[in-house]
């Protein structure tokens, strides 16, 4: 095996990665953000990309309720306060492992009404529309965050819904202080809001984009989030909030009806478990692919030659990438919603499989991407989901990642609601073999059908030492989630980093359509590009990507958390 490490890279990549940490806005730190610093506690804590939202949810915390109390707090907190992707309008997956070794995986991601049919996003030629299932209405599957928050209070929580949507309903209702990075997101978007008059009239009151440093009020959705508080699922599935998004539906070109939302539930699931260098791994089923993939990967890495660095070393990143195309690929050939598709979990993660897709390895050259699956044609998921990270004093601990698909979901708010609707359509193969706005390609196991859950890559994680937590973590990022978690654990796992440190670090990413490695500025030295460049890799660099919010248990027992340097969120204490 080839390896190219100087000293000379190692200091330009040292370099690079303090200027990373360097580059966290000072702006931030006045609005309540310490992205990017590790903050450690005595008992509990709360990582999320908002700080308001991590603020709720420690609150929550000192007040006596439990983890799935400020998890649940927290999620709708960001509804309120991180509206690029906290959302009531969207999906979550959710894993719980409580104190007492229970465990459970909530699937509360959308799914496509009752009208949705295979070719619905294709025109009369068979092409993708790409337009509508990405913006409007159209682009909407029912919403499934709030029914998983309430089903995780429902079953493990402590709190009443009044004392944990009680936060969400004051920002929302009195509103808070836009962040510089918020204000500057409704001002990239300022075009795309002026598509719908009801969207424009929640982020522009009066007119107006408010900017940086104004207070942001939003009425519609404090109605919205107090008509749960006080009916429960019944007040977002059923009633004022359902006719609203039906009516809307009607009006606007989608085919959500009433029906539609008061037969959606979330799912209660077994959380997929898997060992890597003697910790326990636990992450999401199907409906999303982030778990299959992400043990997967490890399974191939273990079984590989673990180098001095994580990336300038050009052979364990040449494995990296080698472990990171063969997911990708069984991705797409196989995964989907369990209900509609017979997914083959146990092969796909038997030791006998993973020893076969290492096999598979040259040790020297990259794999054309064509030979891995040749079943599936290369040509043809949204980058804003958020996720957060909760443990309390007694160590029962949740891992949510919630989405509404692109960043700002549709684009769409529900007239009179207050909330975006997601455009999650988009995740279904809506042709097989023809990549959606992430470049993720898709079989028949992913194709739209009624009721079904379209295939996602969120990948909610709780590592275990013994029967202990050890850490909580997630990402945003599209199909560059699996592989944003991924490289965290090993960070820690195998290159013994601090949790800062491994969450700020330079990322690199395949998925194996397109056939390139996307990675941020700093990910390799110069010499290592090169070495790559010469087993047959194609590479581009990219502007960061994932927003990683973790959590990790000291062998003191403290908490240390860290919310990604990428972003602007925070890490609170209890």
């Amino acid at each position: 095996m080839r390896t190219t490490q100087t000293s000379l890279a190692s200091i330009i990549t040292l370099f690079m990665f303090i200027l990373l940490i360097a580059a966290v806005p000072a702006a931030s730190q006045e609005y309540g953000s310490n992205a990017g610093t590790l903050i450690t506690g005595d008992h509990g804590m709360v990582v999320s990309a908002s700080p308001e939202a991590s603020a709720v949810g420690a609150a929550i915390l000192r007040a006596g309720g439990n983890a799935v109390d400020a998890a649940v707090a927290t999620g709708f907190a960001l509804a309120a306060a991180y509206p690029s992707a906290g959302n009531v309008g969207g999906g979550c997956y959710i894993i719980i492992r409580m104190a007492d070794g229970r465990a459970c995986a909530i699937d509360a991601r959308e799914t496509a009404g009752a009208a949705a049919f295979r070719d619905m996003y294709l025109d009369s030629a068979g092409a993708v529309i790409p337009e509508r299932s990405l913006y409007g209405p159209s682009s909407a599957g029912v919403p499934g965050t709030v029914d998983g928050l309430l089903t995780a209070l429902d079953t493990f929580g402590t709190k009443s819904r009044d004392a944990v949507l009680r936060p969400a309903i004051a920002i929302a209702r009195d509103g808070f202080r836009l962040h510089p990075r918020l204000a500057n997101a409704f001002r990239i978007y300022e075009k795309e809001f002026q598509r719908y008059p009801s969207t424009w009239r929640v982020f522009a009151p009066g007119g107006t984009l408010p900017g940086k440093g104004d207070t942001w009020v939003q009425p519609d959705l404090a109605r919205t989030l107090q008509r749960i508080s006080d009916n429960g699922r019944e007040g977002f599935y059923r009633g004022e909030t359902a006719r609203s998004i039906a009516a809307a539906m009607q009006a606007d070109g989608g085919i959500l009806t009433e029906d539609d939302i008061a037969a959606y539930h979330s799912i209660i699931r077994e959380p997929l478990s898997g060992m890597y260098r003697g910790l326990r791994i636990l992450s999401m089923p199907p409906s999303s692919s982030g778990g299959v993939a992400l043990l997967q990967m490890l399974g191939i890495l273990e079984r590989s030659p673990v180098g001095a660095h994580p990336h300038d070393d050009a052979g364990s990143a040449h494995y990296l990438v080698e472990a990171m195309r063969r997911a990708f690929a069984d991705r797409a050939m196989y995964l989907g919603d369990p209900s509609f598709t017979d997914i083959p979990v146990q092969h796909l993660l038997s030791a006998r499989y993973i020893d076969s897709l290492y096999a598979s390895i040259d040790p020297e050259t990259a794999t054309p991407s064509t030979a891995i699956h040749r079943t599936l044609l290369p040509p043809r998921e949204g980058m804003n989901t958020t996720h957060y990270s909760v443990i309390d004093r007694w160590g029962n601990a949740v891992s949510v990642t919630t989405t509404i698909n692109s960043t700002f979901g549709s684009k769409y708010v529900v007239p009179g609601c207050g909330f975006l609707l997601n455009n999650e359509m988009d995740d279904f193969s809506a042709r097989p073999g023809v990549p959606n706005q992430f470049g993720l390609l898709g079989s028949v196991a992913n194709s739209i059908q009624p009721g079904k859950r379209m295939l996602s890559s969120m990948t909610p994680t709780i590592v275990l030492e013994g029967d202990s937590v050890l850490m909580v973590i997630g990402s945003p990022g599209g199909s560059k989630i699996i592989t944003t978690v991924l490289q965290v654990l090993r960070n820690v796992i195998d290159y013994h980093m601090p949790l800062d440190r491994a969450v700020a670090f330079p990322r690199m990413h395949h998925q194996w359509y397109p056939d390139i490695i996307d990675m941020e500025k700093a990910a390799m030295s110069r010499e290592t590009e090169t070495e790559l460049k010469s087993r047959g890799y194609h590479i581009r660099t990219e502007s960061d990507f994932g927003r990683m919010d973790a959590l990790y248990r000291l062998r003191d027992g403290r908490i240390s958390g860290c919310s990604d340097p990428r972003g602007y969120g925070a890490a609170v204490a209890e």
